[in-house]
Formats: structure tokens, sequence, C-alpha cells
């Protein structure tokens, strides 16, 4: 993945939008009640949703559901269609560069004990109008926010 991001480095120094893609992991509570999974950056602690650089040979909504794994430990079915999109400014060692991220929603199937970013992250299940006032990308707040979980996915 280092050499993905490297890749959007310099594509970002050419004024070239990158992206990424993200999940948001979600469950439904016994009484219908929608929750979705947050869980902090590594670096600033802030609250986010699992996401990453585009993976060769993998479609967005894999990457993402590989990426909810790895950060999250979590397991599950992501939704066919992407849930939205969002901006942001990424921090990088030099400076900021403008990322487009490409959302899919992942419904929770299991959720792992140990996971690979288990020691660098804490991860937290909170109703989607909770989670939309811990996010501070104005866009993935309003997408949290709004968040509706289809009826059924042609998945």
């Amino acid at each position: 993945m280092a050499t993905t991001k490297k890749k959007a480095v310099r594509k970002a120094k050419k004024g070239q939008r990158i992206r990424q893609v993200a999940a948001i992991p979600f469950r439904l509570r016994e009484d219908g009640g929608l929750e979705v999974l947050l869980v902090t950056s590594r670096t600033t602690r802030r609250f986010i949703v699992p996401k990453g650089w585009p993976m060769k040979g993998k479609s967005g909504r894999r990457a993402a559901t590989i990426e909810a794994r790895e950060e999250a430990g979590v397991l599950g079915k992501s939704l066919k269609r992407p849930a939205g999109t969002y901006s942001y400014w990424k921090r990088m060692t030099d400076g900021f560069i403008r990322v487009d991220v490409s959302v899919y929603l992942l419904q929770v199937t299991e959720e792992l004990a140990d996971w690979r970013e288990a020691a660098n992250r804490q991860r937290a299940w909170l109703p989607p109008a909770d989670a939309a006032l811990l996010i501070d990308e104005p866009e993935l707040s309003t997408l949290l926010r709004d968040l509706t979980i289809p009826a059924a996915d042609p998945s």
C-alpha cells in the first residue's frame, strides 16, 4: 500500500484529485435501531471511518471491506452501491492533500477481539446522529447523520 500512497502524493502535487475508499460498518440492534462503528485515527486519535487507498486488482467495495477488517476488526458484507462520497484534507508529513472518498456500507456479521490495528485504534458503536457529531469532516458528518440502510441490496 505504501507504493499506492506515494503514487497518490505525486498525483496530488501535480494538482490532480486523488481518491480513497471507506467503509461505514453498521449493525441493527435488537430493537431495530441502527448503529455505526467509528475508529480512532492512529496519529490524531480523532474518530473516523475505516478508509484507505484503492488496491490494485480489487474493486472499491472489496478494498473498503479489507480496510474495515484491518482498521476496525469487523467482518461482513458490503453493499454493492456506494452510500455516498466526501472530500477531506489528508495530513501528510510535508503538508496536506485533497482526497475524494467513495463510501460503502458494510453490514457487520462478526466483530473480532483481536485484529491487525487493535493496538493503535479504539472503536465505538454509536447511533448515526451521535457518530456524526464526532466526525470533523463536514461531508462525512452529513452522510452519517442522514444515513439510511437500503431495504434490499442486490449484491
